[in-house]
């Protein structure tokens, strides 16, 4: 394990580096079980995540030392906890942004925190929210960015994508890692000063498929409905021929 520092908004932003874990969000909620101080902002970077989740329980295939994986610690007590979804758009349009500028082409969100070029997936975004009654107490922020891997596992192999076979050159993850704390501190200070409302207009244009009709598994079952936006909660609407229904993540998946 190896601690450094880099700069940034949150002040001497600490960075824990791990030569192999299963996921750094697991790592991170260890620690804090422990009561270990850590500050906000505080990054868990592994080199070697041989487990890491996504939304629904997915596995997230990375190959040793080419990719970014990392958990970012934040308190974000200034949001209600029935705001949550707050805090999704806020990292997720960071994200977002930070690739888009990086790599000089569209980037999308697929609902509610998967990071898209085209139809290939880049990277995703996992957040643990750690609640003390009413008081948010913190949030785990688990990112995975596909970066200078090449190779995938056949069955995800047509569906995935990375900065290096965008760019076709390899990039300095150290470097990507403080661009990218940045971008996200930066989103973290607007979501305590800018209205929601604005937030959320700037996801919506983002997401996926917005605007497009496509087949969607609802309860298993193969339906056919335009993604008409997103809920101020975090409820996807899908038009069904002029009636919109909003659905949890539980309860829609996307076919692609």
């Amino acid at each position: 394990m190896q601690s450094n520092t880099f700069s940034g908004l949150f002040e001497g932003q600490n960075v824990i580096t791990l030569q192999r874990t299963p996921s750094t969000n697991e790592f991170l909620k260890k620690e804090l079980s422990k009561s270990t101080p850590l500050a906000e902002g505080t990054v868990i970077m592994a080199v070697d995540q041989y487990a890491g989740r996504g939304q629904k329980d997915a596995i997230w295939h990375s190959e040793p030392g080419k990719n970014l994986t990392f958990s970012l610690l934040l308190t974000p007590t200034f949001l209600n906890p029935k705001h949550q979804f707050h805090l999704t758009v806020a990292i997720s349009l960071a994200v977002a942004q930070w690739l888009e500028a990086l790599l000089k082409t569209p980037v999308k969100i697929k609902w509610p925190n998967d990071i898209y070029i085209g139809d290939k997936k880049i990277g995703g975004i996992l957040i643990e929210n750690i609640l003390a009654g009413k008081t948010w107490k913190s949030a785990i922020v688990g990112i995975g960015i596909n970066v200078n891997q090449t190779v995938f596992p056949d069955p995800i192999s047509k569906q995935v994508t990375s900065i290096k076979q965008i760019l076709h050159n390899d990039s300095n993850i150290p470097k990507l890692l403080a661009e990218l704390c940045n971008h996200i501190g930066h989103a973290y200070q607007a979501l305590k000063k800018e209205s929601f409302d604005t937030l959320l207009a700037t996801y919506r244009k983002r997401l996926y498929r917005f605007g497009e009709t496509h087949p969607f598994l609802v309860d298993g079952v193969k339906v056919t409905g335009a993604l008409a936006g997103v809920t101020e909660a975090g409820r996807l609407q899908i038009d069904f021929e002029g009636h919109v229904v909003d659905f949890d993540i539980k309860e829609i998946a996307f076919v692609i």
